[in-house]
């Protein structure tokens, strides 16, 4: 028999044969070229793959599904006027985290007359979904520009009470002056109107935003101690905190 009758039907098999191992492959669901497996993990919005165990993994993620929030800090509490932060708290039920945005405007050192606030529940895997949108609505639609301070510019005031002891000793901790909570201040600006208060804390101190220019710090007075300190005037700087001292006096001599 001639080699090439031979040679026919053993190329007829080998085809067969390769045919039956590609149908094989593609109904085991094996990946191809450009295509997903079904180990690969799910990409979540924003292009953020989990898993979400912290709270700032959580923001990093909602920033990443929404860079508009992006240079936006943690809420200050001890900040008046603060005019944009986030917030961030485990979730019960709607995810790993919740974290809400919120941006204000209008007059914020005085608490800014508008607000806006996104909440958004985070997955364990990193997916970000919107949950609720309220506030004021925003101008133009777009995120506001006007008294927003991308930097911290304001004042930081410590309020404190001496003397302490009736014979005070040099370097002596025991009658340094005590820090004065609850004190009442004031911000007022160079035409003397008051355009921001406050309260000091425990530890004596509250932080206020404001704009850049001149000011006067003022307080009440606070029962026990005598009077209220002397104004004081600051100058206030873009992108810095001045800091000032209020002295009242103990009366003790």
């Amino acid at each position: 028999m001639h080699p090439r009758w031979i040679a026919r039907p053993l190329v007829l098999v080998l085809v067969a044969l390769a045919l039956v191992a590609c149908s094989s492959a593609a109904s085991s669901g094996s990946p191809g070229a450009g295509s997903a497996g079904p180990s690969d993990p799910p990409t979540p919005s924003g292009g953020v793959i989990g898993p979400v165990t912290t709270p700032e993994q959580a923001v990093a993620a909602v920033v990443a599904a929404n860079p508009k929030f992006a240079g936006i800090g943690p809420k200050d509490p001890d900040l008046i006027g603060q005019p944009r932060w986030y917030e961030v708290a485990p979730a019960s039920g709607v995810g790993a985290f919740v974290v809400r945005f919120t941006v204000g405007w209008g007059d914020c050192p005085a608490g800014c007359i508008d607000k806006h606030t996104w909440t958004y529940a985070v997955g364990p895997d990193g997916t970000v979904t919107l949950q609720s949108e309220e506030g004021s609505p925003l101008p133009s639609g777009d995120l506001p520009t006007s008294d927003v301070v991308t930097s911290t510019t304001g004042v930081s005031i410590a309020a404190a009470a001496g003397p302490v002891c009736p014979v005070e000793k040099p370097n002596d901790p025991a009658c340094a002056p005590r820090p004065v909570r609850g004190v009442i201040v004031h911000i007022v600006d160079s035409g003397g109107q008051v355009i921001g208060s406050a309260v000091t804390g425990g530890d004596g101190r509250v932080t206020m935003t404001v704009a850049p220019g001149d000011y006067t710090i003022t307080a009440d007075p606070v029962e026990g101690l005598m009077g209220a300190p002397a104004p004081v005037p600051v100058t206030v700087v873009e992108g810095t905190v001045a800091p000032v001292d209020l002295a009242f006096d103990t009366g003790i001599r």
